[in-house]
């Protein structure tokens, strides 16, 4: 090395955006020696195989001719490898390549691949538990989910999937439905059945709308637009080069089956291409001739996805959307905090301060168990509420610090919509608009799913 330099922080997150890779000179992207190369089975080494499509290497392995000494080897070997080549046709990734990078996948496709490797161990007389398996899957993929699932129950296995998919539900030859509401205003079983015994004028939101009773409207009327913005030659991945307009102003749903294209189009070329376009920092887009349009009517653009919207326990919504910046102002405001001289920190658990400094603000401690799963013990200094015994001496009719994190978001909005506290119930009320009112306050983001992360995003926007 001739000489290296150090950069600060937001240099090297803009000199990232002029990083690239390229393909290795050497293997050629194949990450094998070349001495790998002169082995073939077939006619074929294993580089080539790995580049076809499941379906095409299905048809490679159908028709493989070998001598009797070589077939005797391989036996055992060819049918482990033709069992899960058709696993994988069978959930619908034919189309996939054998050294597609996994973080490329969608989640529909990993969920699928998951299966897959279930349906390949042929375990009998195990208990599978899936977690709303459907996401991101189109019609015609549930389907096949449905089949996958029916054949793991039929080598002898017990299948339970916690499900919002109409179709899978039906398919089930049991329900049990929790309700009738969300949060404390749920906690119940609704109903629990299979489809033939479903009545009307339950108060199963579920069964209300798998007879018909509740439907989502349609609109009338569609928003006309004129404005655009225009990708060209996109050609990442199952991508060909296709042209697409995405109109400004208006919602645009971009559909299609598992694995055709779509997170790659808008995750990887679109999203990053317009992020370059208004100078701010990204990752390379996925190949593509050019991007324009109404470039000039765009002042940013947010990825919203179901990513966590915080790596620790610390991180909860009202976090996340600022609420609680305004909550910790008005207690610092009340004339006991004025009296000892607490600041909005001190009402903080991740500062020092008015925090519990024996569980760091944590309200449990966490007992490493070097070969089994920690233990979480409750906090024996505040007994779980994250604050020492003076910060909660604080209240704001009468209410102190961890009343207000205990509440949800709906009981938060009614609290201090009686106390006329406008700045708060405006960062709260987007939280309650996409349906997350019955979350608490100060509920761990790392518990919240992933559509629950999703919809939490969205305020934050």
């Amino acid at each position: 090395m001739l000489e290296e330099n150090q950069y600060k922080i937001q240099y090297r997150v803009m000199l990232a955006r002029y990083r690239g890779k390229t393909l290795c000179p050497k293997c050629r992207g194949t990450r094998l020696k070349p001495e790998a190369g002169y082995v073939r089975v077939g006619g074929k080494s294993i580089s080539e195989l790995v580049d076809l499509p499941v379906t095409e290497l299905k048809r490679f392995f159908d028709t493989l001719r070998l001598s009797k000494h070589d077939t005797d080897v391989a036996r055992r070997i060819l049918v482990e490898i033709n069992s899960r080549i058709r696993f994988l046709i069978d959930v619908g990734l034919g189309y996939l390549t054998l050294n597609r990078l996994s973080n490329s996948l969608s989640g529909g496709e990993s969920q699928r691949i998951n299966l897959a490797t279930s349906l390949g161990s042929s375990l009998v007389g195990s208990l599978y538990i899936l977690d709303e398996p459907s996401i991101g899957l189109h019609s015609r993929d549930t389907d096949r989910l449905i089949r996958v699932l029916r054949q793991l129950q039929q080598l002898g296995n017990t299948v339970v999937v916690v499900e919002h998919d109409e179709e899978i539900i039906r398919a089930a030859d049991y329900i049990i439905d929790i309700g009738p509401d969300a949060g404390r205003l749920g906690g119940e079983i609704v109903y629990q059945g299979d489809m033939k015994d479903l009545r009307e004028g339950t108060k199963s939101h579920t069964v209300r709308y798998l007879l018909g009773e509740e439907k989502i409207p349609v609109p009338r009327h569609r928003r006309p637009w004129n404005n655009y913005i225009e990708l060209k030659g996109a050609r990442e991945n199952n991508l060909k080069g296709v042209d697409v307009r995405i109109p400004l102003n208006v919602m645009t749903v971009v559909t299609g089956v598992s694995g055709s294209g779509k997170s790659t189009l808008i995750r990887d070329i679109f999203y990053r291409a317009l992020k370059r376009e208004l100078d701010e920092c990204s990752d390379r887009p996925g190949e593509f001739s050019s991007i324009g349009g109404s470039l000039r009517d765009l002042r940013n653009v947010e990825f919203v996805d179901q990513n966590p919207i915080g790596k620790s326990s610390r991180s909860n919504p009202v976090t996340y959307i600022k609420a609680y910046d305004e909550i910790r102002k008005l207690w610092a405001e009340q004339p006991l905090s004025k009296q000892m001289g607490y600041t909005p920190g001190h009402f903080s658990f991740n500062s020092e301060g008015g925090r519990c400094e024996e569980c760091k603000g944590e309200g449990s401690i966490t007992v490493e168990m070097q070969f089994m799963a920690d233990l979480v013990l409750e906090c024996e200094s505040c007994h779980g509420k994250r604050f020492k015994a003076d910060t909660l001496e604080v209240r704001y009719n009468g209410m102190n610090i961890y009343d207000v994190l205990e509440m949800t978001v709906n009981q938060a909005i009614e609290f201090f919509t009686v106390h006329k506290q406008k700045k708060i119930i405006k960062k709260l009320l987007p939280l309650q608009e996409v349906g997350l009112g019955y979350i608490k306050l100060g509920q761990s983001s790392s518990t919240l799913s992933g559509v629950k992360t999703n919809a939490s995003n969205l305020p934050s926007t």
